[in-house]
């Protein structure tokens, strides 16, 4: 039996973490739960128990809400009902389903509030609850923040309780046999004597039962599928080139489009001379959109050709034009007045850091993360058709309801009224929570009246129009004393992303943004003398959440310079690291990657390895990268890799995500960055934004943890040690600290 034993009615609808929300916004609001949308579309004899799953007489279809962004987040959805509901998945249907309220994400209330995930206390319950009710209200529709696996790990598995027992009383009522003699296999209810019924051929009955919400959930000694290795449902197309995504569909009739809108982010529409795209063969129109220009034609290519071909003038951003006037902008915000939080003050780290201080060492550094783009493989693309009323949307998003409302907005229709296809998605990395290209879609088709138009941003408009990861600073100061770690002083300045987002989301960002120092302000080593200190930029150029968000950056500055403390007091960069954390979750994570990589045995001349240690969405997560340094520049042989994360699902699709992560999180380190000139982002193609090549990834070993009481996704967690992993391991190689990304602005990769 597992750790929830039964899960009665009330805790299926309600869910625990809400029950401190029931406080601040109404215990009968909270305990209300959405209903199930798939219940209007039921035709006679089909059935849905719960929001999740529908069976008629010839499929079993299990609703997947999640976006999969390549992280393959649907095939691990549909294990978890799956897995309760004694299916397999070759047995099955997936669908995204449509937009609902009955799809609000549970387990975004964790990074929603300011305290760290280990504290258990009152205070913290309360927000978290707090939080959770208010996101179960709005019908907060998200998938980001390594969150699709937290939201879905018991709610998923409680859907497929729910059927299977209400399969099993449906099976008892027409074979007179009692449900305590009825087993489950392989989508059938087992009779006594081994005869086997379909659940398809209980659908009909099932249907005119209330659904069985006493349930107990299997526990994971007991599972058949989940933590077992599988095929990933979207593998053979995406191997055999067959995957379809928004970018790959055909309507009857459809028109193809291209845009240009003004590079510089913000800024207002152009005076257009659209004479010599007039001229080109394929031309079906030229339609204005918000600050840009759209051309429809016959194809993408001639779409893209023509919209080129219009001559633009484009008023001025507003933002500085200049790079270094953005990094001095960021510069001068270490100011009283530009404190967003003082995030920790443990000790004393004045008095420790004065000029009176004695028997301490002190050093000092400066770090620079620049900005970087999101860049998928699949570039922005969506289809849009009006109908009498509303409009029809394909594409990939991860705010569906937040779509239809963008959309609705544009076309003059009720939300309800846009129809949101929900695709595959060819990457994202945070990309696909932004609405341009869905907006200009939808004001194209309006345009042209019932037929279907498609789209697709050229690679240079869709690195032109991004927005780009935050530019950030960090600032440290630190004392050593005894052959360690004394004090520390971490201050980092950046834009907020959140309120970036959440303007154009056209929603509240009060209070501190968590992701100016996030990675940081939580990290769990007890210094005796700590301070860490966010100070918000001015906005400057639009910035949106990029793989990890804030972390990205901020852990590389604080992981660094621990580096660098650690170095100039004389210790082993492991274990003063397990000298300064205390929880023993913690410390196993850090001691397991020391055990995968051998810490501390002998290397080969020009070797070094570098190690770091960040807790990024619930994870803590440590890394070792090894490097070597030759006459054609470093080359990154090995990483090694340990995440706690409380359960691993799916063996095969973890390690993936991790090494991917990986890869993502070194290859940006070293290569990229987007710099403007007169407001425009000189980058515009991934030759200019180059990430980790085939030939330059190393070896990378993975081990999952499961030591925490709660489930956690890797989506994330693995890109913020990679940085500073590297920058300490190539001085750990060569001696030479790298204090800003990208380090190819400093050092040589083979």
């Amino acid at each position: 039996m597992s750790k929830l034993k039964k899960i009665t009615r009330r805790s299926f609808m309600i869910g625990s973490g809400l029950v401190a929300g029931g406080v601040a916004f109404g215990a009968h609001k909270v305990a209300t739960p959405h209903a199930n949308p798939l219940l209007a579309e039921l035709r006679e004899g089909e059935a849905a128990f719960t929001p999740f799953i529908k069976i008629t007489a010839d499929a079993v279809t299990l609703i997947t809400p999640h976006t999969d962004v390549g992280q393959g987040v649907q095939t691990a959805q549909a294990l978890l009902i799956a897995e309760e509901l004694d299916i397999d998945l070759d047995q099955v249907t997936l669908s995204f389903g449509a937009p609902d309220p009955a799809y609000y994400n549970t387990a975004l209330a964790d990074e929603a509030v300011p305290f760290q995930s280990a504290d258990d206390s009152l205070a913290a319950r309360s927000a978290r609850g707090a939080a959770g009710a208010a996101f179960k209200l709005l019908g907060l529709m998200v998938t980001g923040g390594s969150s699709s696996v937290p939201d879905s790990y018991e709610k998923l598995r409680m859907a497929g309780a729910v059927a299977r027992e209400t399969l099993k009383k449906a099976a008892a009522d027409q074979t007179g046999q009692p449900v305590s003699a009825l087993q489950t296999k392989q989508g059938a209810v087992v009779l006594p004597d081994g005869t086997r019924i379909a659940y398809t051929d209980l659908a009909k009955a099932a249907a005119d039962i209330a659904p069985v919400t006493e349930v107990s959930l299997r526990d994971p000694s007991e599972w058949k599928r989940l933590g077992k290795p599988v095929l990933r449902n979207d593998v053979v197309a995406k191997s055999t080139g067959t995957q379809r995504y928004t970018i790959d569909l055909e309507l009857d009739g459809m028109l193809h489009a291209s845009v240009r809108t003004n590079p510089k982010r913000g800024g207002s529409a152009a005076q257009y001379d659209t004479a010599a795209a007039e001229q080109m063969r394929g031309i079906s129109a030229i339609v204005p959109v918000t600050n840009g220009i759209a051309v429809v034609a016959d194809n993408t290519w001639r779409a893209i050709r023509a919209v080129n071909a219009i001559g633009c003038e484009w008023p001025d951003a507003p933002y500085p034009a200049e790079m270094a006037d953005h990094w001095q902008a960021v510069s001068d915000s270490f100011t009283d007045d530009a404190l967003d939080k003082e995030w920790r003050n443990d000790g004393d780290v004045n008095a420790a850091l004065g000029t009176d201080a004695k028997g301490v060492q002190q050093i000092e550094a400066e770090y620079f993360a620049p900005y970087v783009a999101h860049q998928p493989l699949e570039p922005l693309c969506a289809v849009a058709r009006t109908l009498e009323t509303g409009i029809e949307i394909w594409t990939a998003h991860q705010m569906p309801r937040f779509l239809q409302q963008k959309v609705a907005a544009v076309v003059g229709c009720d939300a309800d009224e846009v129809i949101f296809h929900q695709q595959m998605a060819g990457g994202s990395f945070g990309h696909r929570l932004e609405f341009d290209v869905v907006t200009q879609a939808a004001e194209i088709a309006v345009a042209m009246k019932g037929k279907p138009v498609k789209l697709t941003y050229s690679r240079e408009e869709d690195f032109a129009q991004d927005y780009v990861r935050q530019i950030s600073i960090g600032r440290a100061k630190g004392a050593l004393k005894d052959g360690g770690v004394h004090a520390w002083q971490m201050d980092i300045a950046s834009p907020s992303v959140t309120a970036s987002q959440m303007t154009r989301l056209g929603q509240p960002a009060a209070g501190p943004d968590t992701q100016i120092a996030a990675g940081v302000w939580n990290m769990p080593y007890a210094v005796p003398h700590l301070s860490v200190r966010a100070y918000r930029t001015p906005e400057l150029a639009p910035i949106s959440s990029w793989r990890s968000v804030g972390a990205s950056s901020a852990a590389f500055f604080a992981e660094s310079f621990l580096d660098e403390m650690i170095h100039a007091a004389g210790a082993d960069p492991v274990a003063e690291r397990l000298r300064l954390i205390q929880s023993p979750i913690h410390r196993a994570v850090l001691k397991a990657v020391a055990e995968m990589s051998d810490w501390g045995a002998p290397l080969g001349p020009g070797q070094g390895r570098g190690v770091a240690f960040v807790e990024s969405f619930g994870v803590p997560t440590a890394e070792v990268v090894q490097v070597r340094d030759t006459s054609r520049g470093i080359v990154i042989e090995k990483v090694w890799v340990a995440a706690e994360v409380g359960q691993v699902l799916d063996p095969i699709n973890f390690e993936n995500n991790v090494m991917g992560g990986v890869a993502w999180g070194l290859g940006h380190a070293m290569n990229c960055e987007i710099t403007f000139t007169d407001g425009v982002a000189d980058q515009r193609n991934f030759d200019m934004h180059d990430g980790m090549r085939m030939a330059q990834c190393p070896q990378i070993e993975v081990r999952g943890l499961t030591n925490g009481d709660k489930v956690r996704g890797i989506g994330e967690p693995p890109v913020p040690p990679a940085a500073p992993a590297l920058a300490n391991a190539i001085f750990a190689a060569k001696g030479q600290r790298v204090r800003r990304m990208p380090f190819w602005n400093d050092v040589d990769f083979a």
